[in-house]
C-alpha cells in the first residue's frame, strides 16, 4: 500500500506543478484580435528568461516619447531561429506588429517574424 500512496502523492505533485506552469504562459492580457503597428527606436533588448523584452521608444500623436514594454519569446526559442542578444541593438529603428495590452498601457507582445527595420529590411539572423 505504501508504494501506491507514494505514487499517488508524486502524481498529484506533478499535476499541481504542471498547472502552475500553464498558468504562467497565459496571454489573456494581450489583445490578439486588434494587433497594431509601432515604429520606434530600441532603448533596450532584454534577452532574459523566461521571456525576452523589447523596450521601444515610440512618438505619440502629440510628439511625446513613450516607452513601450513589449514581451517576446523565450531566448531559447529565439536562439533556435538564429537570434542572439545582439540581434537587436539600442538605437535600431524598427517597425513592429504587436498584440497590445488590453489595459491600454503602452505594452504588448511582439513577434520576431513581424519585426523589421524601419526602412523595411528584415532583421538579419543566422542559423
Amino acid at each position: 500500500m505504501r508504494p501506491q500512496l507514494a505514487a499517488i502523492i508524486a502524481g498529484a505533485a506533478l499535476l499541481a506543478a504542471g498547472t502552475a506552469a500553464l498558468a504562467h504562459h497565459s496571454f489573456a492580457m494581450f489583445d490578439n484580435e486588434n494587433p497594431m503597428d509601432l515604429e520606434g527606436v530600441v532603448q533596450e533588448f532584454k534577452y532574459t528568461n523566461p521571456h525576452s523584452y523589447l523596450l521601444l521608444v515610440v512618438k505619440d500623436a502629440d510628439g511625446n516619447s513613450v516607452i513601450w514594454n513589449l514581451e517576446g519569446q523565450a531566448p531559447s526559442l529565439l536562439t533556435r531561429d538564429g537570434w542572439s542578444s545582439q540581434t537587436i541593438k539600442p538605437g535600431d529603428e524598427l517597425k513592429v506588429n504587436i498584440d497590445p495590452l488590453r489595459s491600454g498601457a503602452p505594452g504588448g507582445r511582439w513577434f520576431p517574424d513581424k519585426t523589421k527595420y524601419k526602412d523595411g529590411r528584415p532583421l538579419s539572423v543566422t542559423h
